[in-house]
């Protein structure tokens, strides 16, 4: 019998990072000044991010070295399995090869420790002790409070209201690891102060919540920031991913036709995706897709623009694919995929035509999440559930056709914590929402004008 589940062994854990920036036909436009609108310097970004990070942002190397501290943090679940599944494929009646790279090992229970660990680990060698975060779903801030907690380092999160109220036990799982969290749009800031003095009932979104988290960062010395997705040094830590994959595949003597990610940022995607698309970028055929949700559609109805990565306008300005800083999603419960714009590295991939994105509705992401627990066991996050959706779609495509076609996804998290969720999915409360276009231009309005 072939192996289903393909290991790595620890010795055999990626010593550097792959950087796509040094690939890429050409350069990622540079973020600007958010109030002269001119390219930042990177002594413009100390205020907000550790030095090393910075770096790390603007690097054209094509390996950055992993360091050796990092990889034994790593090491407690990495190199995580790549598993093929065969109960999934047998139930869909399906010629087609469907591996899923399982990142739900982590402490947290997702993909972000890979960038969560080295942010924390670059700060505290720079001398801060103290680090902001926002937190949508709450895998991000789990996963931040896990790495400060290693490296004793004190940790705030600004949750997304909604999903604060959704997701208890996420909010238990950063108080474990000693995170302090706070709901969003809170008063404890000027920009929370001024969402709710115009909407008391606001349910917050990732862009508010960042709007809080840099300004709680930037009104204290002894205070950094730190982002779970689309900044260029987040991509480069999540390929631990795709490069460990890459080995796997050839273990199992096969070779993805396609790639698939769920997209909220950007980050689980980039991760999976960029280390394969250094092949593309040689010749090789290979297709990848980017999930992402019909409520929140940044790559399908957005604009490829420069926007603020927040709601009051405290980031840099970055050119991505956007629905406008402005605007507030609805409350899906996929909350890590509630952001209005799209990783540049992810954007740009996508404006090259390198990248293709599928926007699916909620109802069908939990069916395809069903299906996938059914048969293969383990409960996928809501977020994760729009890669599975993509990948079951392109199985049956495989189906109908008769080809036999390898698929590659990223299973980016459990939704051990997302039962609540699957509770309303059951109840039948849960609703498809699609958002109105008149509602997105409104929001696009509002983009700044860049000569």
């Amino acid at each position: 019998m072939s192996s289903k589940r393909i290991f790595l062994s620890e010795k055999e854990l990626p010593a550097a990072w792959y950087n796509l920036q040094a690939d890429l036909p050409e350069p990622v436009p540079p973020p600007l000044h958010p109030g002269t609108k001119q390219p930042l310097c990177p002594a413009d970004l100390e205020p907000i991010f550790a030095r090393a990070l910075i770096e790390q942002e603007v690097s054209q190397e094509r390996w950055i070295d992993i360091p050796d501290d990092i990889r034994r943090v790593y090491a407690i679940w990495r190199p995580s399995p790549l598993v093929r599944a065969t109960n999934l494929e047998r139930a869909l009646k399906t010629p087609a090869r469907i591996y899923f790279k399982d990142e739900s090992h982590s402490p947290p229970g997702s993909h972000k420790p890979n960038t969560a660990v080295p942010q924390v680990y670059y700060n505290k060698q720079e001398g801060i002790h103290r680090l902001t975060t926002e937190t949508g779903a709450g895998q991000w801030g789990s996963s931040l409070a896990f790495a400060c907690s290693l490296f004793q380092v004190e940790c705030r999160v600004f949750m997304v209201k909604v999903s604060y109220q959704q997701k208890p036990y996420r909010r238990s799982m950063m108080r474990m690891w000693g995170a302090q969290v706070i709901a969003s749009p809170s008063m404890e800031t000027q920009a929370g102060q001024q969402i709710l003095a115009a909407d008391p009932e606001c349910p917050g979104s990732l862009g508010i919540a960042i709007s809080e988290a840099v300004e709680a960062a930037v009104t204290r010395q002894d205070t950094k920031y730190t982002l779970g997705s689309v900044l260029n040094h987040v991509m480069l830590h999540q390929t631990v991913i795709g490069l460990e994959a890459e080995a796997q595949m050839k273990l199992a003597d096969d070779w993805p036709d396609v790639v698939i990610g769920c997209v909220g940022g950007g980050s689980n995607f980039a991760g999976l995706a960029f280390p394969f698309l250094r092949h593309r970028l040689k010749g090789q055929e290979i297709r990848f897709i980017a999930a992402e949700p019909k409520s929140c559609p940044s790559m399908s109805r957005g604009q490829y623009r420069y926007d603020f990565g927040d709601t009051t306008k405290l980031t840099p300005l970055v050119k991505m694919f956007t629905l406008g800083h402005s605007f507030v999603p609805p409350g899906i419960h996929a909350g890590g995929l509630r952001y209005h714009g799209m990783a540049p590295m992810v954007s740009l991939c996508a404006r090259l035509g390198l990248i293709e994105a599928k926007a699916f509705h909620q109802i069908e992401c939990f069916q395809a999440a069903q299906l996938f627990a059914e048969n293969e066991g383990t409960i996928p996050a809501p977020e994760t559930s729009h890669a599975i959706r993509a990948a079951i779609n392109e199985a049956i495509r495989c189906r109908e056709t008769g080809k036999e076609e390898c698929i590659l996804l990223n299973f980016s998290g459990h939704g051990i914590c997302d039962l609540g969720s699957y509770d309303r999915y059951f109840g039948g409360e849960l609703e498809d929402y699609e958002y109105p276009q008149e509602r997105i231009e409104a929001a696009l309005a509002e983009l700044p004008v860049i000569d």
